[in-house]
Formats: C-alpha cells, structure tokens, sequence
C-alpha cells in the first residue's frame, strides 16, 4: 500500500484516493524520473495514487485505451517533451502503431505546439490529423491507439479529478457513456418499470464486419468508426435515453417510456441512417452498417441479464437473416 503522508489529508483527497482505488486497483504511486541526455523532464502519476501532485501549467492525460495506464498523468514541466514508443522519450506509448519517435511537445509564444514527427500513422488532435498545432485545453491528442487528453490552466490539478471521475462514466474513445454506466442506468429504469407498469426498452447493435474492417483498413480507421458511429447516434438521442458503448463494437440504447414499436422505429431510422452515411478515412471509403436487436418490457418480472439477453438473441437474429436490419 501506499506509505502515509505527513500531514492530514483533506476529504477531497480521501475521496479521491477512494474513487481511483476502486477504478485502476493499487497502482506505483507516483513516479518521478530525469534523465541526463534529455532537455526537459516530465512527471508522471498514476491514477491510482491518493497524494496531490505540485501544481503545473499543463498536462497529458491517458483516456484511451483501457488499462493500468490508463488516467495516467504527465505533467509538461520543461519546454520540450518528446512523444513515443523509444524508452527514451519522456512520455513512452509503448504500443505497436506508435512510432518509436512520433510527436514533439514545445513551447512557443507561451503555448503548446504539438509536431508529428513524421510518424508512420499520424498524429491527430481532436480527430484531424496534423503537422503542426497549438493545443488547446480539453484537446485530445492521439498518438497511434492512445489518446490523451490536454489540461492547461490555474487549477490543472482539480481538471485532473475531474477527468478521472469522468472516466467512471464515459468511454475515452467515443466520449459516450460506458458499459458500468449503463448496467446501473438499467437496473434504474426497470425497477420504475417493474414499480408503475411502464414501457420500458433496449436496442441493442454492433457493426456488421468490423473485423473486416480492422484487417482491410487498419485498427486506427476501426477507431475512427467506433468514434463517427457514436457521434453519429448521439446527434439523434435524446437526454433521457442512455446510449452507451457495452464493450468493442457493441453498442446499446436504453429507452425509457418506450413501447416495443417506438423502439423498433427508432432502430430502423438508425439503421438507414449509418448505412447512408458517408465513413471515410484518410481517403478510403468504408462501407457501415448495423444489425440491431430490440427487445422491451412493461412492468415484466424479468431481471437485467435476461432483459438484455432477449435483445442480443434478436441481434443475433439479425446478423444471422443478412445483417444490416432490425429484429424484435
């Protein structure tokens, strides 16, 4: 565990140190390193650390993918840090789509410049691929598979937090709510349901060949499908429904106060609407589309497992009569 602080820690911090212990497990600490060949130094935290870093003008911090990095935090403390999967970079991605020197991290007129350094899959910010371009706070900088998330200000620490307890809810790649925040959504919605008698549905849907996709375009386009799909359905979900990534290319839309053929309307203008949308990624042309799954209750004596796995039987369904339909 870790070793006890000097002096008392704030509930803030307590509750803090609980959160992440509960997200990312007993983790190192924080770490501190320099090195002698290298102009500036960066230091880096754990997620799963209780202890207040030192305050700092700006950071990265890993949201994607899932792992014991992730949540890590790299504070830029010099005017220079390099980006890659070489150990001798200050912030090391130890990835195979990460070039072994992939970005340079500088300052200039005051701000932050991030520069690919002709990297063998890019560098992006916010989902454009880049030469050269000042961040800005909130950005996400993606190198290869791994996106950070670029803090800047006077409280860079409490933005540190604050994305933490962001992460307990959302998924780093497509920014919409995740699977745990889902379960317990669901468990919500059908005690109402069970309680009052009322509608009550799931819509349930993966990408048809994603594999394919993968192999054919690369993991880095899969990504940017994952990513475009979500943004996609979220241009059309409303506040009270709970559209969530449920694990890889499988999706879900809980939809309360939603009878069965509300659902299966809904799922079929989603449908049309990802197989009519235009995928493209550095120039190619990627075919999308959805096989999806509806299943709903009223007030039925059901638990969540078997209400979800009525919609991933009728998905199956689906993917089994042709994909690229709806099923329910």
């Amino acid at each position: 565990m870790f070793a006890r602080t000097a002096r008392p820690l704030c509930a803030f911090w307590v509750f803090a140190y609980f959160l992440q212990l509960a997200l990312f497990g007993d983790g190192n600490g924080v770490v501190m390193y320099d090195t002698d060949d290298i102009e500036a130094k960066t230091r880096v935290t754990d997620a799963s650390s209780f202890r207040p870093a030192e305050s700092t003008e700006d950071a990265l911090v890993m949201i994607y993918p899932p792992g014991p990095d992730l949540g890590k935090k790299h504070e830029l403390t010099g005017k220079l840090a390099n980006v890659g999967r070489d150990p001798s970079n200050h912030i090391v991605v130890d990835s195979d789509s990460v070039s072994r020197r992939h970005a340079r991290l500088t300052i200039e007129s005051g701000r932050r410049l991030v520069t690919d350094l002709q990297s063998t899959n890019g560098t992006y910010v916010n989902n454009q691929q880049i030469l050269s371009r000042f961040l800005e706070n909130g950005d996400q900088l993606k190198i290869g598979d791994t996106i950070f998330k670029y803090l800047v200000g006077s409280d860079v620490e409490s933005a540190y937090h604050e994305e933490i307890y962001r992460m307990t809810i959302k998924d780093g790649l497509t920014e919409i709510y995740n699977k745990r925040y889902f379960v317990e959504a669901l468990d919500r919605e059908m005690s109402r349901s069970q309680r009052y008698k009322r509608d009550l549905s799931v819509v349930m849907f993966d990408i048809d060949y994603f594999k394919k996709i993968n192999d054919n375009f690369g993991h880095l386009a899969g990504d940017y499908v994952l990513q475009a799909l979500a943004k996609l359905i979220s241009s059309r979900s409303r506040r009270e429904e709970i559209f969530a990534r449920y694990g890889g290319e499988e999706f879900v839309i809980l939809l309360p106060e939603t009878p069965q053929d509300g659902a299966m309307e809904l799922a079929e203008q989603l449908r049309k609407k990802v197989a009519a949308y235009a995928f493209v990624f550095e120039g190619e042309n990627i075919l999308v589309t959805v096989s999806m799954g509806v299943a709903s209750i009223k007030g039925d004596s059901v638990t969540a497992n078997e209400f979800l796995k009525a919609a991933d039987e009728k998905l199956y369904q689906a993917k089994g009569e042709g994909r690229n339909c709806v099923r329910g």
